[in-house]
């Protein structure tokens, strides 16, 4: 079982299923299951596609798409999402392409220290992106003003803004549902 709902195969999808399992087609060819978590309902596929696509895959964000993936990943941490964690770090680890590095993110990310192996303005990045996660009701524009003295753009501050939101999203998706990866092909990335 890879979700505590029904899901709908790929094999059995007809109509507007069959369009967004081909539109969630990861470039291995496969549908992970955080999409057929959706098949009951496709047009909410469609807006996640559209939201994840955006926000981690588009040619206009201009941080690197590894530290977009921590920060990915360090969201699913403080969510206790292994679903996210599990296929993001897999992402950040291909792109970083520094086992090591990645091995020392990993765990710094995991104990929540990412001071262990961050500074300057990823390290504000990742403080940011952990408050808004776990005392988004805290939020100041202090916040933001301290990544901006950080040497942030505002751009690249929505651009970390938005893969927390989605994150946030997703891993409640993914653990409401008692989604697994279960099946799925690990990592976006071929």
């Amino acid at each position: 079982m890879t979700a505590w709902i029904k899901t709908i195969e790929i094999r059995d999808a007809t109509g507007a299923l069959g369009e967004m399992y081909e539109r969630a087609k990861t470039p291995h060819g496969t549908v992970d299951n955080v999409m057929k978590a959706h098949s009951l309902r496709p047009h909410t596929m469609h807006g996640h596609i559209e939201l994840y696509k955006s926000v981690l895959h588009h040619p206009d964000n201009t941080l690197p798409g590894w530290f977009l993936e921590v920060v990915a990943s360090y969201t699913s941490i403080r969510n206790d999402c292994a679903y996210s964690l599990t296929h993001h770090f897999a992402n950040a680890r291909r792109l970083l392409g520094d086992q090591d590095r990645a091995d020392a993110i990993l765990e710094a990310l995991q104990a929540g220290r990412p001071e262990r192996v961050f500074s300057g303005r990823e390290l504000e990045l990742l403080r940011y992106a952990e408050k808004l996660t776990t005392r988004v009701g805290q939020m100041a524009r202090r916040d933001v003003e301290r990544l901006r003295d950080s040497g942030c753009s505002d751009g690249e501050i929505l651009e970390v803004n938005q893969v927390v939101a989605y994150f946030n999203y997703s891993n409640r998706l993914l653990n409401g549902l008692g989604v697994t990866t279960d099946g799925d092909e690990i990592g976006y990335y071929d």
